[in-house]
């Protein structure tokens, strides 16, 4: 049989060869032209940042390449992103080699700078495009993008020389650009900023936690001799004033309303009927779960409309399962209000708005629709809660988050539809939870820079999914399994890192541009790592992705190279030799290719796999745009294990 199969590829390698006249010639770049930019596939910024700038009248420089391997022209969206695009040997190894490079000419267009240093053009003037190489570029003045200091092009160099002169800038050809822009990245990949946004939000829920020191000015119950006793037990402390409700005051609403401002109201032991209303900075405090604040299945439960407000050690129920209200201020889009109408203000066990710096912390809730919705409401904290969505129906987000930078730690999440849904929550931290029986974990929804950090995840529909295109998110640490697909990430220039991909359908989902995927355990899924990007521009280095029944889904891309600085991933125990010690196997290893990746377990694959015939068969293919099929290659497969503790948790036998 093994001779059979190589006369076959044989025979279909010289078919090839003689139909293709043994070369391929590239196009010669001089003949090429810019397309429009709405045909080109584009990367550098998120769709978000690109509409508002746009919506501003803000200028973002675009650039463009043709490549021999590649059947898209890419656009890039600011001028560094196009010079990563355009020089070095990653972008040779993914596209092929770049035929020709264009660029924004801001020449003739008067380009002037904002108050906050966004570049304008005057009279609705529009820039042409002209070829990088012969372009000069403005770098160190105040200009600015959405995505930060901003490289200015102009086809003319003594236009680029008065705006370099204006502002304090200086002028660069492209040679000059691309090794200065080479000497930055020499410096090695930054590392993940876990640290700096874990400081953010230990130190915001330090804040909130003062709110549990406020002296007591009343006390709330139902039991006379409770009231007394608690009375009794303030009044040696400090001074407080007592309020039976149903006697001095006819509900629990007006005994918060008579409540000084920063201070605490004590709810004994008991039921209440809420409906609540909080106007003012206090902190009502419950004696846990036998404190039940009872929404009567009407509407929310607690409604917060003042900074500073603290509820703690209550229970919540009888919450309303209504989907209706009145949208206020977005972003303008039909989607926008939808889902500010739909979730945001739904019913919920807790609704903070303009509220910030509160705290919802030891509170358990039951629900059908929301638990905790926090709108424009900065610097929450919801921490040690525990959300309960009603059985046998798909109630809406436990924590919502929306327009509201919000830390979410040490809570459990069973059952409703997503545990942590953000929208618009720039730098949210969602760590150290228990989610399961939903459908998202974490649902990010237009939110940037966002943590997302040791979160143990299981039996849902995607642990963690990522979309709309942020960027700068970091998922970290975080354990999820049993579930459909473990992580799912879109935008650009996220990290992921040190997470466990367990015995899910799809293990890991990559649909991003310019991000980091590194220290992951991908095992014993149905398939390990899936690809869903067109463009491939992710660092995918020293991973585990093992004993997954399909190592790799490709996506529409034509070649992925996974490997970075010379360190690839671990896929088990790949035939071969590590000759030289350096802990790289000596061969390259295709993951999406059928003879390769069986090559671990099958001898007559392994030799095909190292056959002569096979080789250049698969050189030619890779050298052929028309023959280059969706595929990943780790040109440095590591011999190692980069977790293996990890692997061995999850049941895998290591060297």
């Amino acid at each position: 049989m093994r001779a059979v199969t190589y006369a076959g590829a044989a025979v279909l390698l010289a078919v090839l060869l003689a139909a293709s006249g043994l070369a391929v010639d590239p196009a010669d770049g001089g003949e090429l032209s810019p397309v429009p930019f709405d045909q080109t596939l584009a990367t550098g910024l998120t769709g978000v940042d690109v509409e508002r700038a746009e919506a501003a009248g803000h200028v973002v420089p675009r650039g463009q390449v043709f490549y021999s391997q590649y059947e898209y022209v890419v656009g890039f969206y600011g001028t560094d992103s196009l010079v990563t695009g355009a020089s070095g040997s990653r972008p040779t190894a993914q596209f092929g080699r770049p035929l020709a490079a264009f660029v924004t000419d801001l020449s003739g267009t008067d380009p002037r700078l904002t108050d906050e240093r966004y570049v304008t053009l005057p009279d609705g003037r529009s820039p042409g495009w002209t070829r990088a190489r012969q372009a000069w570029f403005v770098v160190g003045t105040p200009a600015r993008t959405p995505a930060g200091p901003a490289t200015l092009p102009f086809g003319n160099r003594s236009t680029a020389r008065a705006f370099a002169d204006e502002h304090g800038g200086t002028v660069l050809d492209w040679g000059e650009l691309t090794a200065r822009h080479g000497d930055d990245r020499s410096s090695g990949d930054p590392e993940p900023p876990a640290a700096e946004r874990h400081r953010w939000a230990d130190e915001t829920v330090d804040r909130a936690r003062v709110l549990g020191d406020r002296p007591v000015s009343m006390v709330v119950g139902t039991d006379r001799q409770a009231i007394a006793a608690a009375a009794d037990r303030l009044a040696r402390s400090q001074s407080a004033s007592t309020v039976v409700v149903g006697k001095d005051v006819p509900t629990l609403a007006a005994a918060v309303d008579r409540a000084r401002a920063n201070t605490t109201v004590e709810l004994l032991p008991g039921r209440y009927d809420a409906n609540l209303t909080v106007e003012k900075p206090v902190t009502i405090r419950g004696a846990g779960a036998e404190t039940v604040l009872d929404g009567g299945g009407n509407g929310s439960v607690v409604a917060v409309r003042s900074p500073e407000v603290a509820l703690a050690d209550l229970r919540i129920v009888g919450v309303g399962a209504s989907n209706g209200g009145t949208p206020e201020s977005g972003d303008g889009s039909t989607w926008d209000r939808r889902i500010r109408l739909t979730y945001g203000y739904g019913d919920a066990a807790v609704r903070l708005r303009s509220s910030p710096r509160s705290l919802v912390e030891n509170v358990s809730i039951d629900t059908p629709s929301n638990g905790i919705v926090a709108l424009d409401s900065d610097d929450t904290v919801v921490r040690s809660v525990e959300v309960n969505g009603t059985a046998g129906r798909e109630g809406f987000m436990s924590v919502l988050p929306m327009y509201s930078r919000t830390v979410v730690e040490d809570s459990r999440f069973d059952g409703g539809r997503d545990a942590v849904y953000t929208h618009y929550a720039d730098g949210t931290v969602v760590r150290d939870n228990r989610i399961e029986n939903v459908r998202y974990g974490f649902h990010d929804m237009h939110t940037s820079e966002a943590l997302v950090a040791n979160n143990t995840i299981r039996a849902t529909n995607t642990g963690v999914f990522v979309m709309t295109r942020p960027t700068a998110n970091l998922l970290t640490g975080n354990d999820v399994q049993n579930s459909t697909v473990g992580i799912s990430v879109a935008g650009s220039a996220s990290y992921v890192t040190d997470n466990v991909l367990a015995n899910n359908e799809v293990g890991l989902s990559v649909g991003t541009t310019r991000s980091v995927y590194r220290h992951n355990t991908v095992v014993d899924n149905d398939v390990g790592v899936r690809s869903t990007t067109l463009l491939p521009t992710n660092d995918v280095s020293r991973n585990d992705i093992v004993a997954n029944d399909r190592p790799v889904s490709p996506g529409l891309a034509t070649l992925e190279s996974w490997a970075v600085d010379g360190r690839g991933n671990y896929w088990g125990v790949i035939p071969g030799t590590d000759r030289d010690g350096d802990g790289v196997v000596d061969r390259r290893y295709r993951p999406t290719d059928v003879v390769d990746r069986s090559a671990q377990n099958s001898r007559p694959a392994y030799a095909l796999s190292r056959s002569p015939i096979s080789q250049a068969l698969g050189r030619f293919r890779g050298s052929v745009p028309g023959l280059r099929g969706p595929s990943i290659v780790d040109p440095d497969p590591l011999a190692d294990p980069v977790r293996p503790e990890r692997l061995a948790a999850n049941n895998v036998t290591t060297p």
